[in-house]
Protein backbone atom coordinates (compact mmCIF):
# COMPACT_ATOMS: atom_id res chain seq x y z
CA UNK A 1 0.00 0.00 0.00
CA UNK A 2 1.40 3.66 -0.83
CA UNK A 3 1.00 6.43 1.23
CA UNK A 4 -0.84 9.53 -0.27
CA UNK A 5 1.32 11.85 -1.31
CA UNK A 6 -1.03 14.71 -0.10
CA UNK A 7 -4.32 14.29 1.85
CA UNK A 8 -7.82 15.14 0.64
CA UNK A 9 -8.59 19.00 1.19
CA UNK A 10 -11.81 18.85 2.70
CA UNK A 11 -11.98 22.46 3.36
CA UNK A 12 -12.05 22.64 -0.44
CA UNK A 13 -15.69 23.60 -1.08
CA UNK A 14 -16.16 21.20 -4.54
CA UNK A 15 -15.67 18.03 -1.67
CA UNK A 16 -17.87 19.50 1.07
CA UNK A 17 -20.34 20.64 -1.57
CA UNK A 18 -20.52 17.07 -3.12
CA UNK A 19 -20.57 15.42 0.50
CA UNK A 20 -23.52 17.80 1.27
CA UNK A 21 -25.52 17.02 -1.71
CA UNK A 22 -25.40 13.72 -1.20
CA UNK A 23 -26.55 13.91 2.50
CA UNK A 24 -29.35 16.25 1.44
CA UNK A 25 -30.42 14.04 -1.13
CA UNK A 26 -30.31 11.35 1.57
CA UNK A 27 -32.58 13.56 4.02
CA UNK A 28 -35.02 14.12 0.70
CA UNK A 29 -35.01 10.53 -0.32
CA UNK A 30 -38.98 10.61 1.89
CA UNK A 31 -40.43 13.63 -0.32
CA UNK A 32 -43.27 12.84 -2.05
CA UNK A 33 -43.10 12.97 -5.78
CA UNK A 34 -46.16 13.67 -7.35
CA UNK A 35 -48.29 15.96 -4.91
CA UNK A 36 -51.86 15.21 -5.26
CA UNK A 37 -55.04 17.56 -5.10
CA UNK A 38 -56.59 17.57 -1.61
CA UNK A 39 -60.06 16.15 -3.66
CA UNK A 40 -58.32 13.15 -4.73
CA UNK A 41 -56.96 12.26 -1.12
CA UNK A 42 -60.63 12.74 0.09
CA UNK A 43 -61.97 9.92 -2.45
CA UNK A 44 -59.16 6.92 -1.66
CA UNK A 45 -59.66 5.08 1.05
CA UNK A 46 -56.44 5.13 1.97
CA UNK A 47 -54.83 8.15 0.68
CA UNK A 48 -50.85 7.77 0.07
CA UNK A 49 -48.50 8.80 -2.45
CA UNK A 50 -44.80 7.56 -3.73
CA UNK A 51 -41.64 9.23 -2.23
CA UNK A 52 -38.56 9.58 -4.20
CA UNK A 53 -37.33 6.54 -2.92
CA UNK A 54 -40.43 4.94 -4.17
CA UNK A 55 -41.72 4.14 -0.71
CA UNK A 56 -45.42 4.70 0.01
CA UNK A 57 -45.96 7.78 2.03
CA UNK A 58 -49.07 7.52 3.84
CA UNK A 59 -51.40 10.42 4.56
CA UNK A 60 -53.13 10.78 7.67
CA UNK A 61 -56.99 10.31 6.98
CA UNK A 62 -57.58 12.48 9.92
CA UNK A 63 -55.95 15.49 8.96
CA UNK A 64 -56.59 14.85 5.21
CA UNK A 65 -60.28 14.55 6.84
CA UNK A 66 -60.30 17.98 8.81
CA UNK A 67 -58.45 19.75 6.04
CA UNK A 68 -61.64 18.59 3.47
CA UNK A 69 -64.37 19.81 6.23
CA UNK A 70 -62.27 23.13 6.78
CA UNK A 71 -61.35 24.18 3.37
CA UNK A 72 -64.07 25.35 0.52
CA UNK A 73 -64.50 22.66 -2.26
CA UNK A 74 -62.58 25.50 -4.57
CA UNK A 75 -59.59 24.33 -2.87
CA UNK A 76 -60.06 20.78 -2.51
CA UNK A 77 -58.98 20.59 -6.40
CA UNK A 78 -56.35 23.49 -5.64
CA UNK A 79 -54.20 22.24 -3.01
CA UNK A 80 -51.71 19.63 -3.38
CA UNK A 81 -50.71 17.85 -1.29
CA UNK A 82 -48.04 17.25 0.70
CA UNK A 83 -47.23 21.27 0.92
CA UNK A 84 -43.67 21.28 0.30
CA UNK A 85 -41.70 23.78 2.03
CA UNK A 86 -37.68 24.55 1.14
CA UNK A 87 -35.18 25.20 3.64
CA UNK A 88 -31.54 25.88 2.92
CA UNK A 89 -28.62 27.15 5.31
CA UNK A 90 -28.82 30.43 3.33
CA UNK A 91 -31.89 31.44 5.11
CA UNK A 92 -31.50 29.85 8.78
CA UNK A 93 -35.08 30.62 10.02
CA UNK A 94 -37.09 30.50 7.70
CA UNK A 95 -38.63 28.02 5.26
CA UNK A 96 -40.27 29.36 1.63
CA UNK A 97 -42.97 27.95 -0.20
CA UNK A 98 -43.67 28.43 -4.02
CA UNK A 99 -47.39 27.28 -3.81
CA UNK A 100 -49.99 29.84 -3.89
CA UNK A 101 -52.57 27.45 -2.78
CA UNK A 102 -50.45 26.59 0.00
CA UNK A 103 -50.70 29.94 1.11
CA UNK A 104 -53.97 30.37 0.53
CA UNK A 105 -54.93 27.46 2.81
CA UNK A 106 -52.50 28.60 5.83
CA UNK A 107 -53.97 32.30 5.83
CA UNK A 108 -57.55 30.35 5.98
CA UNK A 109 -56.63 28.01 8.37
CA UNK A 110 -54.92 30.73 10.74
CA UNK A 111 -51.70 29.38 10.50
CA UNK A 112 -50.27 32.38 8.90
CA UNK A 113 -51.45 35.88 9.24
CA UNK A 114 -54.09 37.17 6.14
CA UNK A 115 -51.21 39.75 5.43
CA UNK A 116 -48.61 37.56 4.41
CA UNK A 117 -48.01 37.55 0.95
CA UNK A 118 -45.61 36.13 -2.06
CA UNK A 119 -42.61 37.32 -3.18
CA UNK A 120 -41.25 36.74 -6.19
CA UNK A 121 -43.39 33.69 -6.80
CA UNK A 122 -42.73 32.23 -3.00
CA UNK A 123 -43.78 33.02 0.39
CA UNK A 124 -41.44 32.97 3.52
CA UNK A 125 -42.90 31.17 6.79
CA UNK A 126 -40.24 31.35 10.13
CA UNK A 127 -39.04 27.50 11.09
CA UNK A 128 -40.76 27.67 14.62
CA UNK A 129 -44.29 27.95 12.51
CA UNK A 130 -43.42 25.71 9.68
CA UNK A 131 -42.56 23.26 12.00
CA UNK A 132 -45.69 23.91 14.47
CA UNK A 133 -48.05 23.61 11.21
CA UNK A 134 -46.23 19.99 10.75
CA UNK A 135 -47.09 18.55 14.38
CA UNK A 136 -50.68 19.92 13.71
CA UNK A 137 -51.20 18.62 10.44
CA UNK A 138 -49.03 15.34 10.50
CA UNK A 139 -48.58 14.13 7.23
CA UNK A 140 -50.02 17.15 5.27
CA UNK A 141 -46.58 19.25 5.31
CA UNK A 142 -42.96 18.42 4.35
CA UNK A 143 -39.79 19.74 4.34
CA UNK A 144 -37.03 19.65 1.30
CA UNK A 145 -33.43 20.36 2.43
CA UNK A 146 -31.71 22.02 -0.24
CA UNK A 147 -28.07 23.94 -0.20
Amino acid sequence: MTPMTSPPRIPDESVLQRWMRIEIAKMNGGVVTERKPLAALLAEETPAAVTRNGDPYHFDRTVIGVLGRSLPEDLHRKLRLPILFSCSPDTPGSCSCTDPAALETLRMLGEVSPMRTSHGGRFWVSRPIVLAIMQKYPTAVQIIMGI
